[in-house]
């Protein structure tokens, strides 16, 4: 079995399953909104699920290689734990200062957004809004990342466990490029429905796979660096649990794909300038390249 059918059956796969999933809601539109949410996000943490198993299916079935190939039983080196676990967070919180300082978006020390959303849902708490947002922050921090493991290791599993292990014969950056590009695209559906940048369902899916390239390179660098989809799961999980952070620090109505998250322009600037770091004290490409390319063998 060649590479290039190996990687033409996993994105088959990946997309076959994910985007009916992303696509479902389409064909739900009277849904009572809390239902709606509720059902769109379940259908949307099932589709995170299809790179995982068409790596799965592609590696066991097709390429007939053992399970144990899958790298699921290496950690790596632990100090990229520490990058996956600290620098999601660091990241997103310097997006939503950038944001406040280019005043593309307006800090709202009210917190008007999280009480919009406690006055839609009816909900009511004996604890301060203020609490309830220290709250949010300390189990982003702790509990986020390792609850969304479980999610998050379903995409890691394909695209930077898979997938970017056998376009290294193509040499690391067209790798790391590639796989963001694929990244960005399997993301279509949910952008094109608003997800992400709302005011931008079109564009957004342009928007997205730059965010894509981007952070793909940062988790691909984790990833090369320890050859486990685990780290790479981490570091996903840690940006999904941060990634709503900024909305609470800001007034409603920003645009969404000049400032707030990371996955706005300020996140690009702050992304590029860590990639950018990278490249400068020689860590990218990852020297240890060989070795990763041996994955995918």
């Amino acid at each position: 079995m060649s590479q290039r059918s190996s990687l033409t059956w996993f994105l088959i796969i990946a997309f076959a399953i994910s985007w009916p999933l992303f696509l479902t809601p389409i064909f739900l539109p009277d849904l009572e909104p809390t239902t709606q949410q509720m059902t769109f996000t379940g259908l949307w943490a099932l589709a995170m699920w299809g790179p995982g198993i068409a790596a799965i299916i592609v590696t066991l079935a097709i390429e007939k290689k053992p399970f144990n190939s899958m790298r699921l039983n290496t950690l790596g080196s632990k100090r990229y734990y520490l990058w996956a676990w600290f620098l999601p967070p660091l990241l997103i919180v310097l997006s939503g200062l950038l944001t406040i300082l280019i005043r593309t978006g307006q800090l709202d020390t009210e917190f008007t957004f999280m009480k919009q959303a406690m006055e839609q849902t009816g909900t009511q708490l004996p604890i301060s809004i203020e609490m309830l947002v220290m709250i949010q922050i300390a189990q982003a921090l702790i509990l986020g990342p390792l609850i969304n493991v479980v999610f998050t290791m379903g995409e890691e599993l394909g695209w930077r466990g898979f997938l970017l292990p056998r376009l290294l014969p193509l040499g690391q950056w067209k790798a790391l490029l590639i796989s963001g590009v694929i990244w960005g695209i399997w993301h279509a559906p949910a952008i094109a429905q608003g997800h992400n940048y709302p005011d931008h369902p079109i564009l957004g899916i342009l928007l997205m796979t730059i965010f894509c390239i981007l952070l793909g390179i940062i988790i691909g660098w984790m990833y090369l660096n320890t050859r486990s989809p685990w780290v790479a799961a981490f570091a996903h999980g840690s940006i999904n649990a941060w990634a709503g952070m900024p909305y609470l620090f800001l007034k409603p109505g920003f645009d969404t794909a000049l400032g707030g998250t990371l996955t706005s322009i300020p996140g690009w600037i702050l992304m590029g300038l860590f990639v950018g770091w990278l490249m400068l004290t020689k860590q990218l490409p990852v020297q240890a390249q060989e070795e990763a390319e041996s994955v995918g063998d």
